[in-house]
């Protein structure tokens, strides 16, 4: 069974065609008048939209084929055990179904690594519980520049090339990249220590920079998100 997956950010569309679980081709684009001519050439089973920009209403407007529109209340494969679930990003459960999927039944944490930092916690039952949320690379970047007088924006393309910076820009750079590489390490040891069979899955658009985090029950998986929503789909229509 193919499956076609849409994720339409505010910025990007990101795109996923999909043979049952593997993920064959990954297409990304800027606006639907040049994604839409691609998707029609496919030759699909299913469709699965996730969308901030856009209702379901207005895709199917656009798009000219049948799609499942992913909302609060689409099932899911997962027990939603949150306490705000109507607060609850449809990404963060997505990243969560994800993990979960690729855990083989184990306890999952998935660390989303996008605009903010997300903790997402799946335990052995299945339950989606929860976890954290705190500013990510850039977001702590623009923080520093905006909240004090004299601090610069600085950019974070590659891991500081040693742990002490010896400027005003360097010791930004060491600290907001350290910062974050030390918060992942603890926040993963906290839920070690309670769950020592857990597995840990790294996603997200700042996830290739911290692919040295990967070793045994640690897999970085950028395009995680789409593997949640795959999984998703085919809990709907199988």
């Amino acid at each position: 069974m193919r499956n076609l997956i849409i994720d339409i950010g505010n910025t990007r569309i990101k795109s996923a065609l999909f043979q049952d679980q593997e993920l064959v081709q990954e297409l990304a684009f800027t606006d639907l008048e040049e994604a839409i001519p691609v998707w029609k050439t496919l030759e699909l089973g299913h469709c699965l939209v996730s969308s901030v920009r856009w209702s379901k209403e207005e895709l199917e407007k656009q798009l000219g084929f049948s799609f499942l529109f992913l909302d609060r209340l689409t099932p899911i494969p997962v027990k939603n055990g949150y306490g705000t679930p109507e607060t609850l990003g449809l990404d963060r459960i997505a990243a969560a179904v994800g993990g979960w999927a690729m855990s083989q039944g184990k306890p999952v944490l998935v660390i989303d690594m996008g605009s903010c930092l997300t903790f997402e916690f799946v335990d052995g039952n299945g339950v989606y519980l929860g976890g954290a949320i705190s500013p990510g690379l850039a977001m702590r970047a623009k923080a520093m520049n905006q909240f004090t007088a004299r601090l610069p924006l600085v950019s974070l393309s590659e891991k500081p090339k040693k742990l002490m910076g010896d400027s005003t820009q360097t010791c930004m750079q060491s600290g907001i990249w350290y910062g974050v590489e030390f918060e992942i390490k603890g926040q993963i040891e906290a839920y070690r220590s309670e769950f020592p069979e857990i597995k840990v899955f790294v996603c997200g658009g700042d996830a290739q920079s911290f692919d040295s985090l990967a070793k045994d029950h640690i897999f970085v998986v950028p395009n995680l998100v789409l593997h949640g929503l795959n999984c998703i789909l085919n809990h709907n229509v199988e």
